[in-house]
């Protein structure tokens, strides 16, 4: 039942409004008729006020959402319907909520996409411009099931790559923590006894009790300054010159460059793949796909190449031109724009793409899980021979 904000008009003619609890607006019109009122406007009550228009919901959770809708209006439901059913079933209070509201302003006479710009968190420009064109075309159902198919594939890439880094870094992290620990508090106990024998002491020993003086005296320094650097680094970030500089210089790297491609144009060729197959034009699908790229260095080249496309380029030539996509989302696409294929030859090419990617994460995480086991036993050598020599020394003494 949804709240609904009316005006009428008595017998004497005079104004009056209100908010009546109802299913639908035909029952808000039966409610003051039977009360002897002629309603002039009903609406949904609460639609700006409500305080759920900043409200975003995690990808998984947008992601099964959709294709729960996409299922129950491609089985022949009646969109209010559908959104009804979903709000019933969601598991999450803030999808039943939006769900809700969604069919409050579908019953209300609203059109779909017009309710998701309302909730501009939760939907980005991309989601609500295919649900556009779906309702533009008459092929909701199946731009829904598209959609729900994307998002899927973007949040399973995002979990592998996510899975694929978070053991290192749990381990360099641990590990930085574990040495920290040893320098500050546990060699400078284990030497103490050394300096009181009055010995001299190996080099690495001296050099392992300066850099644990060194630590305790200005360790929460170092740790400023590492924060004031990540501050300034992040705030950097936000231009956008300093941000396509790093961006361009990530590129560049050797094997994390090759990743961020792969990755980065997958997603302009799905994105685009779903844009094309649902009919969008072509020049407002590139448009669209090229906001979805987070590398400036790419996304100032697919602008370039929808620049082209444009002015009557072909989009293979287009892209081919700005010599920083891969040769097989080029050679794809030139066989789509042959054959009249280009969606599917898109979405192949995403596939290939976003196994490059996979490919190239797995030997990237193969690569730095013995690389961090090698440095850290390198690390931990030094510290232990810092502290064994002595002992080596002056057992030697005594013989």
């Amino acid at each position: 039942m949804s709240a609904f904000r009316w005006e009428a008009v008595d017998g004497q003619g005079r104004m009056k409004q209100g908010v009546l609890e109802a299913d639908t607006p035909r029952a808000v019109r039966d409610q003051l008729r039977s009360g002897g009122l002629t309603p002039t406007a009903i609406a949904v009550a609460g639609l700006r006020g409500d305080g759920f228009a900043g409200v975003r919901l995690p990808a998984p959770m947008l992601a099964m959402t959709t294709r729960q809708l996409a299922t129950l209006t491609m089985s022949g439901m009646p969109l209010d319907q559908a959104l009804a059913a979903v709000a019933e079933q969601a598991d999450d209070a803030r999808a039943a909520k939006l769900a809700g509201n969604l069919r409050m302003h579908v019953t209300a006479g609203e059109s779909l996409p017009a309710a998701l710009a309302r909730y501009p968190r939760a939907f980005s420009p991309l989601y609500r411009g295919l649900v556009g064109a779906g309702a533009e075309t008459g092929r909701l159902a199946e731009v829904l099931a598209r959609l729900a198919d994307y998002l899927e594939a973007r949040e399973a890439l995002r979990q592998k790559v996510v899975l694929a880094l978070i053991y290192p870094m749990v381990v360099t992290v641990i590990a930085f923590a574990v040495i920290g620990v040893l320098l500050v508090y546990v060699v400078p106990q284990v030497v103490s006894v050394y300096q009181q024998s009055r010995q001299t002491l190996p080099w690495l020993t001296q050099a392992l009790i300066a850099t644990s003086a060194f630590l305790r005296a200005t360790g929460w320094l170092w740790v400023g300054v590492l924060a004031v650097a990540a501050i300034a680094f992040s705030v950097a970030l936000r231009r956008v010159a300093f941000r396509a500089r790093w961006h361009a210089f990530l590129l560049r790297l050797p094997v994390i460059g090759r990743l961020f491609r792969s990755l980065d144009t997958a997603r302009f060729a799905s994105t685009l793949a779903i844009l094309v197959a649902s009919g969008a034009p072509l020049l407002r699908s590139l448009d669209a796909a090229a906001e979805v790229v987070r590398m400036l260095p790419l996304r100032t080249a697919a602008g370039t190449a929808a620049g082209l496309v444009r002015e009557g380029v072909a989009l293979s030539r287009a892209l081919r031109e700005q010599r920083v996509f891969p040769p097989v989302l080029v050679h794809l696409v030139a066989n789509g724009e042959q054959s009249g294929r280009l969606a599917p030859m898109l979405e192949r090419a995403a596939e290939e793409l976003e196994r490059d990617a996979e490919r190239r994460l797995a030997w990237l995480a193969a690569l730095l899980q013995p690389a961090l086991i090698v440095v850290m036993g390198a690390i931990v050598l030094v510290l232990v021979l810092a502290v064994m020599l002595p002992i080596v020394s002056m057992n030697q003494l005594i013989r």
